[in-house]
């Protein structure tokens, strides 16, 4: 080989080593960490179909999501369920979301995983050490708002609470189609009356990242109470037209806000 040419092989190597050492080890030979694991913690008188869209947007972006399911019985029974079902149904780093009184669950759920990455709370209960969620809703006339069935099995008092009919649009669903509304109203879950008067216990947010939907046409969680709870628990805070039930009237802004937190913990 003639020295101009082995000169111009040695420059190259130089050059390429160069490169290869100058390239931080995270980019040069590790891929991009996985996506963490979104799961979905539906509220009272839903069901994890109320997630469909939300689902549908995320999974269509790589995620892996899981709506869990929500037994409405009791805040920590439901909180217990939920713990058992993220070490049974996920690996890694999650984001756990949840709406309502999803919230008041998650929030009891994820101090004590250490996959649990993130919260994120849609129009949702972030309740404090001691707080209710009936306590932190205020007064006002149940019987104005609830139709009450007793259920076999009840412990003493308990009942299952379904939202009025009549009701039901105004509250949950005032920027959905009346068609919607109604068949929402409907097909609705009760919740015991219980979980809503609960204690809550150390709250995860205290300790974790969050994130925060507010729905400022909310007609069942004042848009001010959402505001409070964001604030006290530091959480990143977006403002949103929407109902109460923002994942399905504004999906795409819920959407947004999950993955503001996913990526966070990439």
């Amino acid at each position: 080989m003639n020295p101009l040419r082995r000169r111009g092989v040695m420059i190259a190597l130089a050059v390429l080593a160069l490169f290869t050492l100058g390239v931080p080890a995270s980019a040069a030979s590790r891929p991009d960490r996985p996506k963490p694991t979104i799961v979905l913690v539906h509220g009272a008188w839903a069901d994890a179909s109320s997630w469909s869209d939300v689902t549908g947007r995320l999974q269509r972006l790589g995620y892996t999501v899981l709506a869990a399911p929500n037994p409405l019985r009791g805040l920590s029974g439901d909180a217990a369920y939920l713990s058992a079902f993220l070490a049974q149904r996920t690996s890694g780093p999650v984001v756990l979301v949840g709406h309502s009184y999803g919230g008041a669950v998650v929030t009891n759920a994820a101090g004590t995983d250490p996959d649990v990455k993130a919260l994120v709370y849609v129009n949702a209960f972030a309740p404090d050490e001691g707080e209710t969620v009936l306590g932190l809703q205020g007064g006002g006339d149940p019987s104005a708002l609830f139709d009450v069935v007793a259920y076999p099995g009840a412990p003493a008092g308990d009942v299952d609470l379904y939202i009025k009919p009549a009701v039901f649009p105004q509250a949950f669903a005032g920027d959905l189609p009346a068609a919607t509304a109604a068949r929402l109203a409907a097909e609705q879950r009760p919740i015991a009356l219980s979980a809503l008067q609960e204690p809550s216990g150390p709250p995860a947010w205290k300790k974790l990242p969050s994130w925060y939907l507010v729905g400022t046409k909310d007609g069942i969680l004042p848009p001010s109470l959402q505001l409070t709870m964001a604030n006290r628990a530091h959480s990143h805070v977006t403002e949103v037209a929407a109902s109460h039930l923002s994942m399905l009237s504004r999906p795409q802004a819920v959407v947004d806000v999950i993955i503001a937190a996913a990526k966070s913990v990439r």
